[in-house]
């Protein structure tokens, strides 16, 4: 991931971790980024683009980690004894994957949309 993309990210999450999602201005989480608006925007193409991004990134990282968790041992009940501890404390600290593992997404996140977006798209959150 480019450095300004990642940073957006960070960011965004950290933002999430201040106030609900609505809240979040895209200006602030620029501004945080340390990069200009229109930039984000580029990225992003809109505040959907962030959300459905940073739901991605969340995910993706907690998938890696489950792989890891699940290589971390040679013996099977050793392994899953590590994955599924490394699962409940993520989704302890992590209200991104904890929404994700349960279905239940507060108000405080932002929701996940389901709709598919063509890969066409020019904005890269939405391929």
């Amino acid at each position: 991931m480019p450095a300004a993309r990642e940073s957006l990210l960070d960011a965004a999450y950290a933002a999430l971790a201040r106030r609900p999602w609505a809240a979040v201005r895209m200006v602030d989480v620029a501004a945080a980024a340390g990069v200009s608006r229109q930039t984000l925007y580029n990225e992003f193409g809109s505040k959907e683009g962030l959300a459905r991004a940073l739901v991605r990134r969340e995910a993706d990282g907690y998938l890696a980690g489950v792989e890891r968790a699940l290589g971390s041992h040679a013996e099977a009940r050793e392994r899953l004894t590590a994955t599924a501890e490394w699962m409940t404390s993520t989704a302890r600290e992590n209200a991104l994957v904890r929404a994700m593992l349960t279905g239940c997404w507060s108000e405080r996140l932002p929701a996940p949309t389901l709709s598919a977006v063509p890969s066409s798209s020019a904005v890269p959150a939405q391929r």
